[in-house]
């Protein structure tokens, strides 16, 4: 072997010896006979090296798993043999092998063992049996062996083909028949001999029995002997989690619902009569989590025999399996209650199914409904953040808390739809008691009451929010509480948790308003003052920014007594901060758009004079557009390459917050009835110069791109003077980015205006078209992805372009550039429809193709079409399906397929008879495709 190229597997080894060392793998894999050496070096322990018996490991891996077949009998036999060698040999070493060399070398016994069980190797289980005995190294890599191939035949997570399935399916069969009796014998050993004295190798053997328990004769496992010695393992501190997990898939088994039953309730009895249940005696937390998923398994495999016994009328068996359940609820409320979250998620499952099957009783028993109760005063009490909880700074726990939140947020649903009316009064109860004293009350508490208020408003659902109509005792109960909160002072609790709720669940309800509107000021003050938008923490201001602009859309008319105001003190919120000044600003940029959103719509949406929304649209735009002129010159004078981004975003913010003001129109109409259109127009006209800024290109013209899509909507043909323009600047010296981008904007005028703009696009058309094809035809690095996608997204939005220009009825766009340049466009779409393997673009080429054949394909065409219409675009119809790359697996490529079908429909629909002869006589025969075919 290379030795120089084998020291570049150790990690530490620099890039160049790695690189060497992957070549040589690659090189290895493929050579004929150097899997030969690679078993030579491991049967014969030449190596001492772990990253050099890794690699050899590696590539007979290779081999077996791709080029076994090629082998002759002989050499499948060698590679046998070099694997039991290796295996004799591990138990006399003096060190064993690292765990990373014991796992690779059981995955190519699986792989082996997948390859010639059926055929060459019935008794591979007894061989690696009779070398391995009871030697504790030997059962390691016996373990190991069975684990690999327990995945190789039913992992869930490796998708198998349906050769590879039917062929597990025949491998496991063989097995039940012919050595799982004996296997699980071994197993039984292996345990009887190592639980004392070897607790590794023990919980491996569980783990393997766990394994297979699912597929294999469940009465080998779940009997006497098995059973009592699994117990005997509960109670040994390092082997008990296992334990748990091994009979957790005992119970999971599938299996008859009255059996089922029976397997569950002897386990439980065993279980309790050892004293397991008694939790509050245990402290371990890590075994309790998984007595908790035990537990669990039991309950829903009762709740799954339940449900089954039920469907299949057998009502005497149902009723004794419900008794069954029910006797495991106060075990299933201790868990859930428990103050490890691990613990209590872990039951949750076995919670929200018992909650299903008491949805569907038509009463509930007394006992029924204390559990209801207990279930909903554990979720509330375990909805509640911990002293621990890091609001500033959310790490991994914080993120694992909120994931369970989102649990017993589903609980939550499910006792809704058990019990509302319990629900509505137990939180009402919880909710007011807290209110009443949440000054002097912990912020979890608090937080937690009107979380739950929060709550109701998913778990009683009702159309469009309308919490506060029909349903008197609910309405009155919910508006009671909106009151409460809005009036109690809570939104000044110092706690940014509290503060969030406040806001969330104010929003959440805000046809509250409309029923008691005049709480308005008090809940517009909090938005506004120190406990919102100016609130000490950055996260609060943020989210009011957002949660602001969304009070004030869904308050629309009752807003008017208050808008000047509002506007007044939103004022100094608005600023622009430039760069240079220092000044750290209470909001983001991000945040502000939220804000310039909220004063449009409360000047578009107030019920002022056309005259005066102008005056305060004005007022709001004016000063972006000076700053805007000012930024822009001092841009153009900028030297240092920071200062000039830091100016370019700035001045990106401007554009930005101009167009998120429009946002409160929705069409040219609404701009017209409130006087706007010239303002706008003034920003267009002032930020439009920043497209000839040689700096910072990218940043400036993807704002004013921005702008412009959004004043084709607000001023429709008003914008269309200042497109000619915009575009020739935008295709100055541009990348993949910038043009995939601009073709956008030109699709929406295209489509907006069709005819009008047809000068204006025939104009532009072959500049962008050469802008295009400048970028396309750049040179890239073979393996650089990022250019080759970007090079597609532009191919596609080439197309796009194509499409919608003949899809507006505007080919004449295209007819119109002269006969060489309509053939290079023509060209490239046959050459999307064909030659790439990007099944979106080939759709819309072919979508361009049949428009074309429809407009140009008849006897009035354009001359020459009928020509290229037999000559390219026929063939590319059977071309292009017939590519190896066009894949009927995926929906794409369907799509591309059947508009290539109507492609060739349609050049029959306008070419007659004509198209079928010239398919028969001329296209097929010169595929070599036989006559009786053709005909």
């Amino acid at each position: 072997m290379d030795e120089q190229a084998l020291l570049g597997l150790n990690p530490n080894a620099d890039a160049d010896f790695r690189q060497r060392a992957l070549a040589y793998f690659e090189q290895l894999k493929i050579s004929q006979d150097a899997w030969q050496v690679c078993a030579e070096a491991l049967a014969q322990s030449i190596y001492s090296d772990d990253h050099i018996k890794f690699f050899c490991f590696q590539v007979l891996e290779h081999q077996v798993k791709f080029k076994y077949s090629e082998l002759t009998e002989v050499q499948q036999q060698l590679i046998r043999e070099t694997l039991i060698t290796w295996l004799q040999a591990q138990m006399l070493n003096p060190q064993p092998e690292k765990t990373f060399i014991r796992n690779k070398a059981a995955q190519v016994f699986a792989l082996l063992f997948v390859t010639e069980y059926l055929t060459k190797w019935p008794k591979f289980f007894f061989d690696i049996l009779s070398v391995v005995d009871l030697n504790p190294r030997g059962v390691d890599m016996y373990l190991r062996i069975l684990m690999a191939v327990d995945a190789e035949l039913v992992d869930r997570d490796v998708v198998h083909t349906s050769e590879e399935a039917r062929r597990n399916t025949l491998l496991k069969d063989t097995m039940r028949e012919q050595c799982i009796p004996s296997l699980v014998e071994s197993w039984y050993q292996i345990l009887q001999n190592y639980q004392y004295n070897n607790s590794e190798l023990t919980c491996q053997c569980l783990e393997v029995v766990g394994a297979y328990v699912s597929w294999i004769d469940l009465s080998l496992i779940a009997n006497e002997r098995f059973i009592n010695m699994l117990l005997g393992h509960m109670s040994v501190e390092v082997l008990r989690e296992e334990a748990c997990d091994c009979l957790f898939e005992i119970v999971n088994k599938g299996m008859d619902p009255i059996d089922k039953t029976k397997l569950v309730e002897s386990l439980c009895q065993v279980l309790q009569s050892a004293g397991l249940f008694s939790i509050d005696q245990e402290d371990d937390v890590d075994f309790l989590a998984r007595f908790s998923k035990l537990v669990n398994g039991m309950g829903q495999a009762l709740i799954a025999s339940w449900t089954k016994l039920v469907k299949n009328g057998d009502m005497k068996s149902a009723q004794d399996t419900l008794q069954a359940i029910e006797a495991k609820v106060a075990l299933m409320l201790q868990l859930l209650i428990h103050e490890d979250d691990d613990i209590s998620s872990n039951i949750i499952g076995f919670c929200y199914d018992y909650l299903h099957i008491l949805k569907q009783l038509s009463a509930l028993s007394d006992q029924q409904k204390a559990n209801v109760e207990a279930i909903m005063l554990a979720v509330m009490k375990k909805l509640t953040y911990d002293e621990e909880y890091n609001f500033e700074n959310e790490g991994e726990d914080e993120a694992m808390f909120v994931e369970y939140r989102k649990q017993l947020k589903l609980l939550l649903d499910r006792l809704a739809q058990v019990s509302p009316e319990l629900l509505l009064a137990s939180v009402r109860r919880v909710f007011n008691a807290t209110l009443q004293n949440w000054q002097t009350t912990r912020f979890m508490e608090v937080e937690v009451a009107i979380r739950l208020l929060y709550m109701l408003a998913e778990a009683l659902p009702v159309s469009h929010g309308a919490h506060f109509s029909g349903d008197v005792t609910k309405a009155t109960a919910l508006q009671d509480m909106m009151r409460t909160l809005v009036t109690s002072g809570v939104s000044a609790y110092q706690h940014t948790s509290v503060t969030l709720e406040f806001f969330e669940t104010v929003v959440r309800y805000e046809k509250f308003f409309a029923v008691e509107p005049q709480h308005i000021p008090t809940v517009l003050m909090a938005f506004l003052d120190h406990r919102g938008l100016r609130h000490t923490s950055p996260k609060v201001r943020s989210r009011t920014a957002y949660l602001f602009s969304r009070f004030v859309k869904s308050l629309n008319k009752q807003m008017n007594p208050f808008i000047e105001d509002v506007l007044n003190r939103i004022q100094d919120l608005m600023e622009l901060s430039p760069p240079e000044n220092g000044y750290q600003a209470l909001l983001s940029s991000d945040d502000q758009l939220f804000i310039y959103e909220t004063a449009g719509v409360l000047i578009v949406n107030s019920e002022y004079s056309a005259e005066r929304k102008q005056v305060l649209m004005r007022n709001l735009l004016t000063p972006l557009m000076e700053k805007f002129k000012v930024l822009l010159e001092k841009l153009i004078m900028a030297q240092d390459e920071d200062r000039q981004m830091a100016l370019a975003d700035c001045l990106n913010h401007a554009v930005g917050f101009a167009s998120r003001t429009s946002k409160a129109f929705s069409n040219k109409q609404t701009v017209k009835q409130c006087g706007c259109s010239e303002v706008y127009l003034d920003c267009l006209q002032t930020f439009l110069p920043a497209l000839s800024c040689p700096l910072q290109k990218e940043v400036l013209r993807s704002g004013v791109r921005t702008f412009l899509h959004r004043m084709i909507i607000c001023l429709e043909e008003e914008v269309l003077p200042f497109i000619p323009s915009a575009s020739e600047h935008m295709l100055k010296d541009c990348e993949a980015k910038d043009l995939q981008e601009f073709i956008p904007l030109i699709n929406q005028i295209t489509a907006k205006f069709k005819t009008q703009v047809s000068p204006f696009l025939q104009q532009m058309f072959m500049p962008l078209l050469h802008a295009i094809f400048e970028v396309l035809l750049l040179p890239a690095e073979e393996n650089d992805q990022s250019a080759a996608l970007e090079k597609q997204m532009l191919r596609r939005s080439y197309f796009a372009f194509l499409q919608t220009v003949t899809g507006s009825g505007m080919s004449e766009v295209i007819a119109n550039q002269g006969a060489e340049n309509v053939e290079r466009v023509l060209f490239t779409v046959i050459q999307g429809a064909v030659d790439y393997p990007d099944p979106i673009a080939q759709k819309t080429c072919f979508i361009i193709l049949s428009k074309l054949v429809e407009l140009w394909g008849g006897k009035d065409g354009p001359v020459g079409f009928a020509d290229f219409v037999y000559k390219h675009i026929v063939p590319a119809c059977f071309l292009a399906p017939l590519k190896q790359t066009f894949d009927l697996a995926d929906a794409q490529t369907v799509l591309a397929l059947s508009e290539c079908a109507v492609t060739l429909k349609t050049i029959h629909l306008k070419r007659g008879p004509e198209c079928i002869q010239y398919l028969q006589q001329e296209y097929l025969p010169s595929l070599q495709v036989a006559p009786e075919i053709i005909q």
